[in-house]
């Protein structure tokens, strides 16, 4: 670790907590309904839009009647998001005439962006029109994203009402993520960034010379197009000279904002933020990742205002503060020492302040491997899935922490609403827990915790450990799934372990050297997405309806403090020891045995 490396981690998280305490004191507001600046401004396109939609916000909604809104809107968003990719060759804003998108793909992109997933098995610029990018993949971004949101705030209901039978009214809580959180963020970001040289435009891709012709060999074809051989039978090349060179453009930062606010991380191009389009310059890098964390980390703030307790929320921003720094550290250490197999072969990888050093294939010369190593834990920590580098590339130990962060379950700051509410299912098995150890009914923030909560905790829990571990596993038995490994042995496992680790997650990152697009990957990565984000969501409801029946129960002498350092420990100890036993073996299997292999 040099100076600089521990210089790039505190200068993030420094700006990023700064940042955190006014976000989340504002975003209270909002759900609050309490005055605050925007809603004076937009006040009258919230409630024309009411008014529109036939939209009573004041009606409350129980939990079965919220969870079925939430299914509604998603299943219909899902449905719009296939039929405009398999119709864009004949709708406008096509400039490039980009054909239908296939069936299976089409399928697992719909899926992906109405999980908030955004996983992406297709090359953005060659794949999808403009109208797609925008109205299709960019809506999804925002009310996926605000999903998350609402059911976070209808949990956050739940553990501050008593004796209530709603929870709120989702197409409110949807509304005003969208409208006061997101799209005001949105833009700023989305400026900020077309500052740095991010493009938004509407041209066509353009055509320019290279300074340079460069050529390769190409087979010579006769007049009916077949290869021509010579007298020993081999194919004749020619020279082939490149001239120019097709330059993709189209309304890219717009999207890259709420990609990145929204944990959403699906990039308008290929290569996502490692395109110099979409990511330019060091600082709209740094403003990129910093949007990865900022709404999870602020949403801590606003759970413990809305819950009349901010030592709660800080409790809970603590927990991921302290298991994010020290996966990231060992990320950058992991990097930094570079291949084994080079230093053996005497090449010198000493890494100090002036010479970089250590492994910096499949990362960016303008970011190094520090901020590389930043992205791509804070991206697997946030279920946002971008990445400036690639993660295939990543030393087998360097691959194995971004891996292990989204194994964890996405509660390590996690994504936008999902992954608080996925770190309050930890809490509430934290304090079971603790209550077994004094023999006590448990109990947080002055609710006990029962047989039904612990009941769906446990669901939460376990439904994304089945579906990683299965996906992995009938993936690695079938030709279907095995067809797609660029690298035999233990990275090959890695890369199928990873893929379904993101997937089953609502990640979307992935270790790129999976050959994801085909009809076995995109039916079963869509089917992972789906399950593992809505079978989570309707648990987490059913707690959310439960608790807000329940009435408070005072503090006592056997109550446990849930924000002191005791409990941020022993929750930190909980979510390490349920990924810990239940992806290890697995890990051992991947990059644990790639490692070993690179010992000299």
């Amino acid at each position: 670790m040099t100076a600089n490396n521990i210089l790039q981690i505190v200068l993030y998280f420094g700006v990023l907590l700064l940042l955190a305490k006014p976000l989340g004191l504002y975003m209270a507001r909002v759900y609050e309904s309490r005055p605050f600046v925007l809603d004076r401004v937009l006040g009258p396109v919230e409630r024309i839009f009411y008014r529109l939609c036939g939209i009573c916000p004041e009606e409350e909604m129980g939990w079965k009647k919220y969870t079925f809104a939430v299914l509604l809107f998603n299943a219909a968003g899902m449905l719009a998001v296939y039929l405009l990719q398999r119709l864009q060759g004949v709708l406008p804003l096509n400039p490039q005439r980009l054909p239908g998108v296939s069936p299976d793909s089409a399928f697992n992109t719909a899926v992906s962006f109405a999980t908030n997933t955004n996983w992406q098995g297709y090359g953005g610029e060659t794949t999808m029109s403009y109208l797609t990018q925008m109205v299709a993949l960019g809506v999804q971004n925002f009310v996926s994203a605000a999903t998350g949101m609402t059911v976070l705030t209808a949990l956050v209901r739940g553990f501050k009402r008593h004796s209530a039978d709603t929870i709120g009214n989702f197409w409110f809580d949807l509304t005003r993520s969208t409208l006061y959180i997101l799209m005001p963020l949105s833009l700023i970001l989305s400026l900020l960034l077309v500052s740095q040289g991010v493009v938004q435009t509407f041209s066509e891709y353009k055509n320019v010379s290279l300074t340079r012709t460069s050529s390769y060999d190409t087979t010579k074809l006769d007049d009916r197009g077949g290869p021509i051989n010579d007298a020993s039978g081999n194919a004749v090349t020619e020279k082939t000279g490149i001239k120019e060179q097709v330059i993709p453009l189209g309304p890219a930062a717009s999207q890259i904002a709420i990609k990145q606010l929204g944990a959403n991380g699906g990039g308008f191009f290929n290569v996502n933020s490692a395109h110099p389009f979409e990511n330019p310059t060091p600082l709209s890098n740094f403003l990129e990742v910093l949007a990865v964390l900022l709404i999870p980390a602020a949403l801590c703030i606003t759970f413990g205002k809305m819950v009349d307790d901010q030592r709660q929320g800080r409790a809970l921003l603590s927990a991921m503060v302290i298991v994010l720094v020290a996966l990231m550290t060992l990320c950058v250490w992991s990097e930094q020492q570079g291949n084994p197999r080079f230093t053996a072969m005497g090449v010198d990888q000493t890494a100090s302040d002036s010479q970089p050093g250590g492994n910096m294939e499949g990362k960016d010369a303008r970011f190094g491997i520090a901020n590389s190593a930043i992205w791509a834990t804070a991206t697997t920590a946030a279920a946002n899935g971008s990445v400036n580098s690639m993660h295939d590339s990543f030393t087998p130990l360097g691959g194995l922490y971004p891996m292990w962060l989204m194994q964890l379950g996405e509660v390590i700051f996690g994504g936008v609403g999902s992954g608080l509410y996925g770190m309050l299912i930890f809490a509430i098995i934290a304090v079971f827990v603790a209550g077994l150890m004094v023999g006590r009914t448990p109990e947080y923030l002055g609710k006990k915790i029962e047989m039904f909560e612990m009941k769906m905790s446990v669901l939460v829990a376990l439904i994304v450990n089945a579906l990683v571990k299965a996906g992995t596993a009938i993936a690695v038995s079938t030709k279907a799934g095995v067809a797609g490994i660029a690298n035999p042995g233990p990275h090959g496992f890695s890369e199928i372990l990873y893929a379904f680790s993101s997937a089953s997650n609502n990640n979307g990152s992935s270790f790129a050297g999976l050959s994801a697009n085909t009809v076995f990957y995109n039916t079963a990565l869509g089917i992972a997405m789906f399950i593992g984000r809505y079978w989570v969501i309707i648990p987490v409801l059913a707690i959310a309806g439960s608790l807000a029946k329940k009435k408070r129960v005072p503090a006592g002498l056997g109550t446990l403090p849930t924000h002191t350092p005791l409990f941020i420990g022993f929750l930190i100890g909980v979510i390490l020891i349920v990924g810990a036993l239940s992806f290890a073996p697995g890990l051992a299997l991947g990059p644990v045995a790639e490692h070993l292999m690179t010992r000299p």
